[in-house]
């Protein structure tokens, strides 16, 4: 459940747990000075940011009690980052939500989300390779796969000129009749 005050706009949140804690991000870059109040049942989020320096507001109502005291937070160029210890060691929740209605404004983080009956050694290694892939931002796509738009030729990437491609397969075949 969500609830904002005067005009200010909703922010994008995306979120994961574990059985121990919720893994909570606000989406709002160059957000300075943000006002955050985390108490057993709820996180209210104030702050401007984005290309406007708009003002953004949420209410958080948590699905089951968190422990305020062992969580933090940390403001990020392009967003702000929780790690909310649940109150309870247990079973996931099913939802992040104390209201069962979908918001708009919240979405599951795939980045970090684990499910239940995974191993920690099975999310440790996919966190790497997915801090791994976000440390090579702007190296582009896959390599070799340009220059495929009429099939002629070896494309960029390949070291043999288009007119001198060879393949091993086509020596000595007979001629077609």
């Amino acid at each position: 459940m969500a609830d904002t005050t005067g005009h200010a706009k909703i922010p994008t949140i995306t979120w994961a747990q574990r059985n121990d804690v919720v893994y909570l991000t606000i989406c709002l870059e160059d957000c300075k000075d943000p006002a955050i109040t985390l108490t057993d049942d709820k996180l209210v989020f104030s702050g401007k940011g984005g290309t406007n320096k708009e003002l953004y507001e949420i209410t958080v109502l948590f699905y089951k009690e968190v422990n305020p005291q062992e969580s933090k937070y940390g403001v990020q160029a392009r967003n702000v980052q929780f790690v909310i210890r649940k109150k309870e060691t247990g079973p996931y929740w099913p939802q992040l939500l104390k209201n069962e209605k979908k918001a708009f404004w919240l979405k599951t983080d795939f980045n970090k989300w684990k499910d239940e009956d995974e191993s920690d050694d099975e999310v440790d290694k996919n966190m790497d390779l997915a801090e791994m892939m976000q440390n090579m931002g702007g190296m582009g796509g896959m390599g070799g796969m340009g220059g495929m738009g009429g099939m002629g030729g070896a494309g960029p990437g390949l070291n043999m000129p288009p007119d001198e491609e060879e393949d091993s397969d086509d020596e000595d075949l007979p001629d077609l009749e």
